[in-house]
């Protein structure tokens, strides 16, 4: 028979693929230059990166050691690079720190995944071993983790330091852990950390920021309203209070003369001062809303002697109803059933240039402002990150309160761990145990590295302090040795250093697992048929 076979093609044009090694080796490449790019940001001694934004108008720069926040700004094309921003992403979601441990930790991973494959070892065998090796791993780690019990307090300072010793608020340690520690408590171990507000102001330098323990919305009353309140009782709404002008604009309205206008607008502002009366028949003496409130309602107000507060922002007013305790109204038909915000004093207050509204004595005691002052904005905004890392942190730690030794002490306790239990499993899976155990010590090897120490020889020496058994010794970074860091207060929160593993440990699987990367085509553009 004179069957010719044509080449057939599978998918459409221009949509690429790479199959098996080169699949792989793209993946590789791809994840461990994003943790390249990350890791000199490793530990106390790490350095900042500029992020700028490709719009040259936008003068936006960000000034940042915090991982998750260098990968979400930078464009990866790679699909296995995507796979570690997105745990770093997952990593800060879930506990705040350890964003950049965990991207370098799977990158690691890979690295040593790769000199397996040039093995010849199969990648299910790696994966089959990596998950033993984890399982180790998670264990030894669980067996060197110390309650927190009584000593809550000084366990949460402790760990509140070691996350902020390697961002920008390293130099005003004391002062941000204990600002920290403070919000935290006062949480009594409600998770919500929207109640711990962060406002930041320009001006002054990071030394002045301070804990206020009311709440602080930046908004201000209406002229000649009450500028103090005692005892105020609060009502929160969600309503439109600008018909008083007609809004001819919109609307289309026939009329025979100018009058008719003045008779409309008439009308309108009866209808708004009957809106206003029914709000004022709730005898409340402070009205918030989140719309605008124009000048008629506004002096009506003033009249009744109510401060009225305008355009308090979606989450200005979701926030308050929660600290205040009341809820959001936006029907005025009936007071007895609203439930009103309470607060002791109502204030205005000055930071800085600016003034704000404080609320203090407020039904949610949890609730409290941290105020950060900055001499530019790059700064308050890492300023907020990083204090941000460290109440995610401490509320981790609050919910499982048991502590491991920081500075890479539990890195190589759990590498030893995983190497010793490689010498036990027969076959080519323990050379993958071992090499998840070679990837955990290079955390410790980056962070000696990057305060300019000889990592090679600080971290094997650690591995034979923890061969014989003194388990917290861990690198002192300001020293160049290596000693013991439980002593030194160089903590973390097991719950912190559990997530990082397992994350990491699966990211780096998902992307063994790959052998082919199939990218569609671009969908094509109609032609511009416009005339010029």
């Amino acid at each position: 028979s004179g069957k010719t076979m044509l080449p057939v093609q599978i998918l459409k044009d221009h949509a690429q693929e790479e199959r098996g090694d080169s699949a792989r080796l793209s993946s590789f490449v791809g994840a461990i230059a994003i943790g390249d790019l990350v890791k000199t940001t490793l530990g106390p001694k790490g350095m900042d990166k500029i992020l700028i934004n490709g719009n040259p108008d936008r003068n936006d720069i960000k000034v940042t050691n915090d991982g998750a926040t260098i990968l979400k700004s930078i464009g990866v094309d790679n699909p296995a690079a995507k796979v570690l921003v997105d745990i770093s992403m997952a990593q800060d979601n879930e506990v705040g720190d350890g964003t950049t441990s965990v991207t370098v930790l799977a990158s690691e991973l890979l690295k040593e995944a790769e000199k397996l494959i040039n093995m010849r070892i199969h990648p299910q065998t790696i994966i089959s071993g990596y998950r033993k090796a984890l399982k180790l791993s998670q264990d030894a780690l669980r067996a060197s983790a110390v309650e927190s019990g009584s000593n809550m307090r000084e366990d949460l300072l402790k760990i509140a330091r070691t996350t902020l010793s390697s961002k920008i608020l390293s130099q005003y340690n004391e002062l941000f852990s204990n600002l920290a520690v403070d919000a935290i408590l006062r949480l009594k171990g409600s998770a919500n950390l929207d109640a711990i507000q962060i406002i930041k102001k320009l001006g002054g330098s990071l030394n002045d920021s301070y804990l206020d323990e009311g709440f602080l919305l930046e908004k201000l009353p209406g002229m000649y309203q009450p500028r103090r309140l005692e005892n105020a009782k609060i009502l929160i709404a969600n309503t439109p209070m600008d018909t008083d002008k007609v809004k001819v604009f919109g609307s289309r309205v026939r009329v025979d003369g100018v009058a008719k206008v003045a008779e409309l607008e008439a009308a309108e502002k009866l209808k708004m001062k009957e809106k206003v009366d029914k709000i004022l028949a709730h005898k409340m003496n402070v009205f918030i809303n989140r719309q605008l409130i124009y000048n008629y309602p506004e002096q009506l107000f003033a009249d009744a002697n109510v401060m009225a507060i305008e355009h308090a922002d979606f989450e200005g007013i979701e926030r308050l109803a929660l600290v205040l305790g009341g809820e959001i109204v936006s029907t005025f038909d009936t007071p007895e059933k609203v439930k009103f915000g309470q607060c002791d004093l109502v204030e205005e207050i000055m930071i800085g240039e600016d003034r704000l509204m404080r609320f203090s004595g407020v039904a949610l005691g949890e609730a409290c402002s941290i105020v950060l002052r900055g001499a530019t904005n790059q700064i308050l905004e890492e300023a907020d990150r990083s204090l941000h890392d460290a109440l995610c942190v401490l509320m981790t730690h609050v919910k499982e309160s048991k502590t491991v030794a920081g500075a890479g002490a539990s890195e190589i306790i759990m590498s030893n761990a995983v190497l010793n239990g490689a010498q036990k499993v027969a076959g080519k899976e323990a050379l993958a145990i071992q090499a998840f155990g070679q990837a955990l010590s290079a955390l410790p090897i980056i962070i000696s590295d990057n305060a300019g120490l000889d990592g090679a020889d600080l971290v094997t020496r650690l591995r034979a302090e923890h061969a014989n058994g003194n388990h917290r010794m861990g690198i002192n970074v300001e020293e160049g040795t290596i000693s013991d860091v439980v002593e030194l207060g160089v903590i973390e929160s097991l719950q912190v250093k559990m997530c990082m593993v397992s994350s990491a440990a699966e990211a780096a699987e998902q992307i063994i697992r790959v052998d082919d990367i199939i990218k569609c085509a671009p969908r094509p553009r109609a032609p511009d048929n416009r005339p010029c």
